[in-house]
Order: structure tokens, then sequence, then C-alpha cells
């Protein structure tokens, strides 16, 4: 196995670890996955390992299980080939800022991802985000997504991307083991975006605070074959275009003066009414 010890954080073999930004990773065809769990899933996946960083403690304890997952799933040469750098735990300390993170990160090749036809043709009930962009939001509504039984995601061309460190590691992982797809800014247009979900025969459900919004405990809903959840972004949540061309409006109901729910929360209570 190839790993080579650095004590420099400034050492060029860090560069994409510490110095790259998520767009620069992403133009390059690759992300970073962070944590032993995280990193274990994407391999389950199929997302091939490009190089690592371990901090040097944490060889035995968070390294070893993933070291036998890569010569499991590619084989002994891909795990001799993988160019692993150890760092101490005072470099760890630098590039994270604390001592929490568990330190052990994977660069990983992107695979193709699902066109958005694709992606809805088999599935009879997925998740839609509308320019929903905190990461930590979206990984938690990937995590209920992919426990109460949704069969995917489709995110807008403005939702973050579920590749993103910060996503993958709140979602556990469950971005690699749901499908998601990413439409374009065309797709994602209000009528277009309702139009498509209806080609594909979904009846499509907006959670949204309206004068006609219906309680989400709601068995007419339930009764469709295809459904899809329309989720918005905090504060201003979905746009009244894609509101209005929705076949249902529905709310969970609220009490103490409360109006509303965080939207990663909202998702979760929306997937298990509809999935009852």
């Amino acid at each position: 196995m190839n790993i080579t010890e650095i004590r420099d954080i400034n050492a060029v073999e860090l560069d994409a670890f510490v110095r790259a930004t998520e767009p620069q990773l992403r133009r390059q065809g690759v992300f970073l996955a962070e944590s032993a769990n995280v990193i274990l899933r994407a391999l389950e996946a199929g997302c091939e390992p490009v190089r690592m960083l371990i901090e040097t403690e944490r060889i035995d304890a968070e390294a070893r299980p993933v070291f036998d997952a890569i010569e499991q799933i590619f084989g002994r040469d891909r795990l001799d080939q993988l160019p692993v750098y150890s760092v101490p735990r005072e470099i760890v300390t630098g590039i994270t800022g604390h001592h929490l993170v568990r330190g052990l990160w994977m660069m990983m090749a992107r695979k193709p991802e699902l066109t958005v036809s694709d992606f809805c043709r088999d599935k009879k009930r997925i998740a839609v985000l509308v320019d929903v962009v905190n990461p930590v939001n979206v990984g938690a509504i990937f995590r209920s997504a992919a426990a109460l039984g949704m069969d995917g995601v489709l995110l807008s061309h403005k939702s973050v991307d579920p590749l993103t460190r910060r996503v993958a590691r709140v979602s556990m992982g469950t971005v690699f083991q749901i499908p998601w797809a990413r439409a374009s800014e065309e797709d994602m247009d209000g009528a277009a975006l309702t139009g498509i979900l209806h080609s594909f025969g979904f009846k499509t459900v907006a959670m949204a605070l309206t004068e006609d919004s219906t309680n989400i405990d709601n068995d007419e809903i339930r009764a469709n074959e295809k459904v899809a959840v329309l989720l918005g972004t905090e504060g201003t949540g979905l746009p009244r275009d894609v509101i209005s061309a929705s076949d249902y409006r529905v709310m969970i109901p609220m009490h103490h003066g409360v109006d509303s729910l965080n939207v990663a929360v909202a998702s979760a209570i929306s997937f298990w009414e509809i999935l009852k």
C-alpha cells in the first residue's frame, strides 16, 4: 500500500483536500467524501477512489475497513495503486479547526448523473427540492427520504450539489443509497417542472401555506400511484408558479402560533404520511 506521510499543511499533495473549492472539484469530475461511514457507502455504490487522506493516529481504527472495502470491490491492485497520505493530528486540526471531525477523507470520481427523464421513468414516490441551498437541510432530507422509503430525490439546478462534503456527511452517506438527479434550469422553470412530472404520471404535492392547502394526512393523495412531494427553500418556500401548477397544496397543522417547520423536518413528516 502506498502511504506517504505529510507534515506540512502547505504540501501540494493536500491541495485537493484543503484548498480546492466544491465547484472546482465538480469541474474536475470528483468529490470529497468525509468519514469512514460515508466513504464505505460511496464505495458500495461503485464510486471509484482517487486518493485518500488519513489522520495518522486513525489508520487502524478508521481506515482499515475502507482499505478492506476497496480491495474487495476494486481488487488488490487498485488498493496498492491508490495514493494515500497520512497527516499527524495537529495538521488535521489545522485543516478542520477542531478535533471533532474523524480524520478520514477520500477523493472519489463522480459517476454519470441521471437525466430527469431516466430518473422519473421508474419511480412512484419522489421528493423534489426546489432551490434548497442549505447543505444541512439537503443532507437531512436525503436521510429521511432513504429511511422512510422514498424512491429518489430530484433537485433543481440551484439546489446544493448532493455530493458536496457537508451534504454527504449530514445524510450519513444516504446520497449514495437512493437515486437522485439534478434538473437543468429549463426543466425546473415553474410550469415546465410540473409538466415534466405530470408527463411521467406523477401527481404533484406542493408543501405550501395557502388558503386552499389541505392536511398532509390525506387518503386521496396516498391513493395515487405516483406522487412527487415538492419542497421549497427556507424563508421563501416554493415559487408561486410551482404552487399554482401543482395538483395538491398541503400543509402540516401547526399549534401554539408556530407558522411552519424547518424544511428538513417537514419533509420527514410528509414522506411518512404519504407512504402510510
